[in-house]
């Protein structure tokens, strides 16, 4: 399952590459806020009454990786991840390296997904993909980047 998502992705990520621009009004997972407004500000207090939490997708020299690579955040928290460089970038958790029945809390708050508890592919600069963790189970969920998975980009979220 792992190999044919990760084929699927690198086929996706290739295509990505070598298109036209989207059109901003087709994108929906994209923030255009100018620098000097803060991104996270709208965010910073969902309904469900939790706290925002960024992670950036980067590249940093020949390093594919989440910033931070770990996080401790609260049931009702969202997580927003922004592509920062290096992209196209995704999250996508292992079925069995998250908490029981929190798939099916994912799957409900992951918008857009390519495939079970996979993130669609960001490609343009400081896009970003919120998931919530309303009703998430606490434990460990790990978590990684399709496109650069074989790169070493992984993480992990911990809901307390």
């Amino acid at each position: 399952m792992r190999v044919t998502s990760m084929v699927a992705g690198l086929a996706i990520a290739l295509a990505a590459c070598g298109g036209e621009k989207k059109p901003e009004a087709q994108s929906t997972t994209t923030t255009t806020a100018a620098p000097e407004q803060p991104a996270a500000a709208p965010a910073a207090a969902p309904a469900a009454g939790g706290t925002n939490h960024d992670v950036n997708m980067v590249l940093d020299g020949s390093t594919y990786k989440y910033d931070p690579a770990e996080l401790t955040i609260k049931a009702g928290d969202v997580v927003t991840f922004h592509n920062k460089s290096g992209g196209p970038h995704n999250v996508s958790f292992w079925t069995d390296s998250i908490p029981s029945g929190a798939a099916d809390v994912l799957k409900g708050t992951m918008p857009d997904q390519m495939a079970p508890l996979e993130g669609p592919l960001l490609t343009e600069p400081d896009a970003a993909y919120k998931i919530s963790f309303a009703g998430a189970p606490t434990g460990e969920y790990k978590f990684y980047c399709l496109p650069h998975l074989a790169l070493g980009m992984h993480g992990k979220l911990t809901v307390q």
